[in-house]
């Protein structure tokens, strides 16, 4: 069973006139949606940006049975909402200023994945975008990537694909409620990505795939990921408008590049164009402009290279294996050797290959 404010938070998103801006407004005066129900008209209509029309509608809405039978649709169906308050609730879209204020969601992936991109593009693909992200979506299963895309026909459906053949969590936002999946075609796509990732939206269960939540699902695309990459699409279209939000997020977008003759490259040529979008080309730039390379693993020295050490050469070691770095201050405190007895302890380590000089005079094992 979920929590009494659940009713409330479902049924702050049915209040008319109030969106996700307004109801950020006023979760930071009142902390719960409960409280905002629950306030005197006079005290929502001094809140900046509620005033007293708003307020009126607070005041007014009574239909609460909506928000009964969405908890009794999503407890039947095991979907799990997600407030802007909660702890699970994707906290790389509280940077964006129309965050939603709940999300449905059903699966078994970490929203708040340490690494996370968007790839979004045309429906209508070529088979160089096809190659394209099934390559990029490969090179990226060794840094455990989470993969974001609409669940559209095209560069949507192709990331998903490749992101549960090569095991990697994969989510699919939806401009529609839970009672359908669109397209329809997907709903095998969207069976498996609910065992390997998911599915999110932050439509109510009847909620049909109408043309106007397609931007409202874009926004959700470009804010939910650290970086968004666009394949392939035309000058217009939903990827465009998902690049632009990205971009006014803040977020780092990515396009890749394609001939200049052919118009499902021309969207991304002008990204490019514009410096709202890097041009990329490999996995590897992308995690380079992330940061995410991580350097290759220190192999442990083998215990048995320790066995010939002097007493003055392993007491040197045992510390050198508390921290990355060690400097020749915190050696000399912590060992009590002699200055001339670090020296030559440290120089046979050295020669032995066991450590490396660093500059600064820090050392480190090998």
């Amino acid at each position: 069973m979920f929590a009494n404010d659940l009713l409330y938070q479902i049924s702050l998103t049915h209040v008319n006139g109030i969106g996700p801006i307004q109801s950020r407004i006023l979760l930071e005066h009142f902390n719960t949606a409960e409280n905002i129900f629950k306030a005197s008209k006079k005290a929502l209509s001094a809140i900046e940006g509620i005033g007293e029309i708003k307020a009126n509608l607070i005041k007014s809405f009574n239909d609460f049975k909506i928000a009964e039978a969405e908890i009794k649709f999503i407890e039947k169906h095991h979907i799990e909402p997600l407030f802007l308050s909660d702890k699970n609730y994707p906290q790389k879209l509280l940077n964006c200023y129309d965050a939603p204020t709940l999300l449905y969601f059903k699966g078994n992936a970490n929203l708040n994945q340490q690494k996370s991109i968007s790839i979004i593009g045309t429906r209508n693909n070529t088979e160089y975008g096809k190659k394209i992200t099934e390559k990029l979506v490969e090179d990226l299963k060794e840094y455990s990537v989470t993969i974001y895309s609409g669940l559209a026909f095209g560069i949507d459906a192709i990331a998903h694909k490749a992101a549960l053949k090569h095991n990697l969590p994969t989510i699919g936002v939806l401009a529609h409620g839970f009672n359908s999946i669109y397209p329809q075609q997907h709903q095998s796509l969207a069976k498996e990505m609910v065992l390997n990732g998911g599915l999110l939206t932050e439509f109510s269960n009847n909620v049909k795939a109408d043309k106007h939540n397609f931007p409202r699902r874009n926004r959700i695309v470009a804010g939910i990921s650290d970086a968004t990459i666009v394949i392939e699409t035309d000058v217009k279209g939903g990827s465009m408008i998902t690049a632009e939000l990205a971009f006014n997020y803040n977020k780092d977008v990515f396009a890749i590049p394609g001939r200049i003759t052919d118009s499902k490259s021309s969207g991304c040529l002008k990204l490019i164009h514009q410096n709202k979008a890097a041009l990329v080309s490999s996995a590897q730039q992308i995690v380079e402009l992330l940061g995410w390379v991580t350097p290759p693993k220190k192999k442990q020295t083998q215990r048995m290279l320790f066995i010939d050490l002097s007493k003055d050469e392993l007491k040197i070691v045992e510390i050198l294996k508390q921290k990355e770095q060690v400097g020749i201050d915190e050696i000399q405190l912590k060992s009590q050797l002699s200055s001339s007895a670090i020296a030559a302890a440290l120089l046979n380590l050295e020669l032995q290959n066991i450590i490396t000089s660093l500059p600064g005079k820090m050392y480190q094992l090998n």
